[in-house]
């Protein structure tokens, strides 16, 4: 199974954000490269918010070229079997944390679609949560400015909405805001 079949296969059991899935969905339908960054029509990332649900916490990295604390994420490689094998493979490399990182179970946890630059239009990122191993330690990559565990209440007053989003949606998903 290609990455475009897998992408059209997990946004068909996303049951959330209807419209905006169907908006995934068509662009898929008109673009077979559309998991790609060449896609200049736009094209679908992959991100994880990294959580340390134990100590109440999630991992953010300063973007290097926005200068916004974001989950990590980035581009589909032609490696990626999967989404989830994208949004996986971004958070190990980003986080630095080299094992022990776990998707949180049930799939994507939010979508996002927001404007880029030229030549590209659009990212429409699938947003998973990654679950930290106990202990887990992370190490800046060459990707981001900084690297900074934040406390869930904090979030909200350092990185924009689409981030306070997501991480709304995870502790939701992980059972509730203390999780």
């Amino acid at each position: 199974m290609s990455l475009h079949d897998d992408a059209v296969l997990v946004l068909k059991r996303y049951e959330d954000q209807p419209d905006l899935r169907d908006v995934y969905l068509e662009h898929l339908a008109a673009h077979p490269d559309g998991v790609y960054k060449p896609c200049t029509a736009g094209h679908l990332t992959g991100s994880a918010l990294v959580v340390d649900p134990e100590h109440g916490r999630v991992l953010l990295t300063l973007h290097k070229k926005l200068g916004m604390w974001l989950q990590m994420g980035g581009h589909c490689e032609p490696g990626d079997a999967t989404l989830a094998d994208a949004a996986l493979r971004e958070a190990v490399e980003e986080s630095g944390i080299a094992s022990g990182l776990t998707l949180l179970p049930g799939g994507p946890v939010r979508l996002d679609r927001h404007p880029i630059p030229a030549p590209c239009h659009w990212h429409l990122d699938v947003q998973y949560a990654a679950l930290a191993p106990a202990g887990a330690v992370a190490e800046i990559s060459e990707e981001s400015l900084d690297l900074r565990w934040f406390p869930y209440a904090e979030v909200a007053a350092v990185a924009d909405t689409s981030v306070v989003l997501l991480l709304e949606a995870t502790l939701a998903r992980l059972g509730g805001p203390g999780r």
